[in-house]
């Protein structure tokens, strides 16, 4: 989406730079509906989310820890279907989280996509680098924009 209005404002300022509009306000109005187009159109792409809570065992070290954020981080590059991800550990003030500390947030354009990305050997391979070091997991999936 950034780099939707990224264009839109790079093709604005060559239009203003190459002809002269009839006035200001013209130049407005155009800067104003490239910005009101964008919520329309990211609010027309449904993604599929999938999200991923981790309570690493008390034995797991920060070297332990580690490996498994730089794994879990390798995984768009090696399956395709990952669209975006995102991750953070807890830092709510609420003494809700229930000992879970990590937080990885992928983004799916489909359910077949989260069907190859599931069975995956690279995501089994993760699997392998997390589950010694792994006391509780939580999945959530969701679709945005219903």
């Amino acid at each position: 989406m950034k780099n939707l209005l990224l264009v839109a404002m790079i093709l604005f300022s060559a239009v203003a730079c190459t002809s002269e509009p009839e006035s200001t306000e013209e130049n407005t109005n155009l800067a104003e509906a490239m910005i009101e187009a964008e919520p329309e159109a990211e609010a027309n792409q449904k993604m599929l989310r999938h999200v991923v809570l981790f309570k690493f065992k008390d034995t797991a070290t920060e070297a332990d820890i580690k490996s498994v954020e730089d794994a879990f981080m390798a995984l768009p590059a090696k399956i395709p279907e990952i669209k975006d991800l995102e991750w953070g550990t807890n830092n709510s003030p609420e003494g809700l989280a229930k000992g879970f500390t990590h937080c990885f947030f992928l983004s799916f354009e489909s359910e077949e996509d989260r069907a190859v990305y599931l069975p995956h050997p690279d995501h089994k391979a993760f699997g392998a680098v997390l589950g010694p070091h792994l006391d509780d997991v939580l999945v959530v999936d969701f679709w945005t924009n219903d």
